[in-house]
């Protein structure tokens, strides 16, 4: 039997959850798996992984895991107790480049981190008439954005979210833009479904920088720069699968060696979980008229 197996809306009933009678040749063949991997919407994704870690399965679930801390909070425990792995799907965090520039920022090749810009767009077309089982623009771009965010900057923080929605009742954004302040930096993210923007990344530090052209997300390139342009440094690596084969690789030895991704701790998805939660909440927002 093969160990994979993708939950999407033809596998789920309208509940968001696994049909409890009668299910399609796919869920029959559950049992026989060991693992599932979900890319259902958002809004379903708790009640699917809870089932699958309920079935004795371990989970790969796109980012977001869920829109609620404690929820989030709530699937890992149940994870940790059935001895199953439960890991969030952001295949950034497992290309080697990316990687390597984020050690580079913690090992103080720039000086003392003070500012990540995070920008993540793309023009896609939208089916206007069912928005309800869109992604927005906030649950497809925001964990990647925010990613490098919060793997180089801890603390509490203050931030400012500015939205333009197509669908507010949907909270469907075209567009939104985050401020976060922390005691000793600053961060930016801006992400967008329905707005073309560079999608870069700059880490700034007190003796230089790091640049990632668009689409940094996908890189396999990036630079270090200086004052003195001669001290400036290019690096290169192979980015294989855009970063899925080293996410797949690193769930399998997971289940295998029983050990937790050292590429995406916990905290960072709840930390993710809590942004997207004030979000849904329209908390710290502003609008942006259409």
């Amino acid at each position: 039997a093969h160990p994979f197996v993708f939950l999407k809306k033809a596998l789920l009933s309208k509940s968001g959850s696994f049909p409890p009678e009668n299910p399609p040749p796919h869920c029959n063949r559950l049992q026989k798996w060991i693992f599932v991997y979900i890319l259902s919407h958002p809004k379903k994704h708790y009640a699917e992984i809870k089932r699958a870690l309920e079935k004795g399965k371990h989970v790969l679930c796109e980012s977001p895991i869920t829109l609620k801390v404690k929820e989030t909070e709530e699937l890992f425990q149940l994870a940790k107790e059935k001895n199953l792995v439960l890991m969030e799907a952001i295949k950034t965090a497992y290309s080697n480049a990316y990687n390597r520039l984020i050690l580079l920022a913690k090992t103080g090749k720039i000086g003392k981190v003070v500012s990540v810009d995070a920008t993540c767009t793309s023009i896609q077309s939208v089916d206007h008439q069912n928005l309800e089982s869109s992604w927005n623009s906030i649950s497809a771009w925001g964990p990647t954005a925010m990613l490098p965010i919060f793997q180089l900057f801890r603390g509490s923080y203050e931030k400012q979210i500015y939205s333009l929605f197509e669908n507010e009742e949907l909270k469907y954004d075209n567009f939104t833009k985050i401020d976060f302040f922390f005691q000793n930096a600053t961060a930016s993210i801006k992400v967008g479904r329905g707005v073309k923007s560079e999608g870069e990344l700059v880490i700034s530090g007190t003796k230089g920088y790091i640049y990632v052209p668009a689409p940094w997300w996908k890189t396999d390139y990036f630079e270090l720069r200086f004052e003195d342009a001669n001290e400036n440094r290019r690096y290169f690596y192979p980015l294989e699968g855009e970063g899925i084969r080293n996410q797949l690789l690193d769930f399998s030895k997971a289940i295998v060696e029983g050990k937790k991704s050292p590429y995406l701790k916990n905290e960072i998805s709840e930390k993710i979980t809590a942004v997207l939660e004030d979000f849904y909440a329209e908390k710290d927002m502003k609008k942006i008229l259409p």
